[in-house]
């Protein structure tokens, strides 16, 4: 059973907002990971989003793509990725896991067996971009049968009978996404954001999280306000891709406590 909706009722008892730091299994280097997403737990991370390395990662601006290369180059596929989240299970079994990719490793291995697998390795959330609603209550419904939460993405440009689809059929929360483009493109408006979560929040009742373009502790803090939880990426995979071996799971820990004291201010 997914650790999605206990999480989000412990935060909301405790009158806290979500964070939720992304980083890409692999990146950058499969041995890298594990320690990665212990790091993101040790500063203050109370879901971990893990990218699914893709070659053709749409919604992903140059940051996050780079990081996929560099996991492709070490081969890196989804059943590694499970193995990553495996080994993480085995010292973690509270915090809980999404994974963060496209359809086509997924289709690779068959709906079947990728919901027993990632069910198997402990992941609790699924979120992949190119399974539109309308195409994947199929997919949705074995994820659930699984014990998976199958997770959406909503844009500023989707309209209302698409928000109220994804309002039926997701499980887990709502990803919002903050801005027109890719990950890491652009500075968000807050005020838009503002503005279009009572609609979706009308729509369904999960927790919404904000994501792409947030890149600082600041606007962490103040997306936090408006929404149920913070997704923050591309800052992070920067801070990995600059960091030496030897400071980068040190850089990381420490980046996100940074997000994480703004968000309880």
């Amino acid at each position: 059973m997914s650790r999605i909706p206990a999480t989000f009722a412990a935060l909301q008892a405790a009158g806290r907002k979500a964070l939720i730091p992304f980083i890409t299994a692999g990146d950058p280097d499969p041995a890298a990971t594990v320690p990665l997403m212990h790091a993101l737990v040790a500063g203050g991370a109370d879901i971990l989003e893990l990218g699914v390395p893709f070659s053709d990662p749409m919604a992903d601006g140059p940051t996050i793509q780079k990081s996929s290369e560099r996991a492709l180059k070490h081969g890196t596929g989804l059943r590694d990725v499970l193995a990553m989240v495996a080994e993480f299970r085995t010292s973690n079994s509270q915090t809980p896991v999404v994974l963060m990719g496209y359809a086509n490793p997924i289709e690779a291995m068959g709906w079947d067996g990728f919901c027993a697998a990632a069910a198997g390795a402990g992941v609790d959330g699924v979120l992949t971009v190119d399974y539109p609603p309308e195409e994947s209550a199929e997919f949705a419904a074995k994820c659930a049968a699984a014990g998976l939460d199958n997770i959406y993405l909503l844009a500023p440009t989707t309209p209302a009978a698409r928000v109220e689809a994804v309002g039926r059929q997701a499980r887990g929360f709502i990803y919002y996404v903050s801005l027109k483009g890719v990950t890491g493109a652009a500075t968000l408006d807050l005020g838009e954001v503002a503005a279009r979560l009572p609609a979706i929040r009308a729509a369904t009742g999960l927790p919404v999280g904000v994501g792409f373009g947030i890149r600082d502790a600041e606007t962490a803090r103040q997306v936090g306000q408006v929404a149920d939880a913070v997704v923050i990426g591309s800052r992070i995979v920067q801070e990995i891709e600059s960091a030496t071996p030897a400071e980068r799971v040190e850089r990381v820990r420490n980046f996100v406590a940074g997000v994480r004291a703004a968000l309880d201010r």
